[in-house]
């Protein structure tokens, strides 16, 4: 079943809209949803080794889009719907100082959550919350997000196919591990 769930995004990353699809993909990990880009970029890169550049660069820019939108997620519904909430329970303190500490460390933030495995949503939203410069946040973003993505690419173009027949050889311990860190980035994000 693995082999078969393999082979179909290898052959999914060869589609003439995929990279369209890994576009809407990046929009949609950075604000909402909880799969990462990677999952696209790593077979079209397989795939495609030759427009490794291409593909980083819309995932790049895909990933600034949606962060972007999480940040107006953050900025805008906790204006609308957390700040009564935290006026009710009398924690506009707590709210400040958490402002004031992201002020001060936020882009370092950003540039962590956004080359690690963290979910980068719940980076962009937060900097929203916090009022982070959204020049800063996208400035970056754009050097966090870009270098994971290109990083990537050059990787897997250069050390594709030695890589490729890694992935095929040991698929099946590979996805309990991918599976391991991402839910350790959701772990570690909790506990932190």
């Amino acid at each position: 079943m693995l082999r078969r769930s393999y082979d179909r995004i290898i052959s999914l990353s060869a589609h003439p809209r995929a990279l369209l699809w890994l576009g809407v993909l990046a929009i949609a990990e950075s604000s909402v949803f909880p799969f990462a880009p990677d999952i696209l970029i790593i077979p079209m890169v397989l795939a495609r080794p030759r427009q490794a550049w291409r593909i980083a660069a819309v995932a790049t820019c895909g990933s600034i889009l949606g962060g972007l939108l999480g940040y107006a997620i953050g900025h805008f519904l906790f204006r609308a719907i957390g700040q009564p909430i935290v006026d009710f329970y009398g924690l506009q303190p707590l709210i400040d100082e958490f402002r004031r500490l992201y002020r001060r460390w936020g882009i370092l933030l950003v540039m962590a959550g956004g080359f690690t495995p963290i979910p980068y949503k719940v980076i962009a939203i937060a900097s929203g919350i916090a009022g982070l410069d959204p020049l800063v946040f996208a400035l970056g973003s754009a050097v966090s997000r870009g270098s994971r993505f290109f990083l990537e690419a050059a990787l897997l173009s250069r050390y594709g196919a030695p890589m490729r027949r890694f992935i095929e050889g040991h698929l099946v311990l590979l996805i309990p591990l991918l599976t391991f860190l991402l839910l350790g980035g959701f772990l570690l994000l909790r506990y932190l």
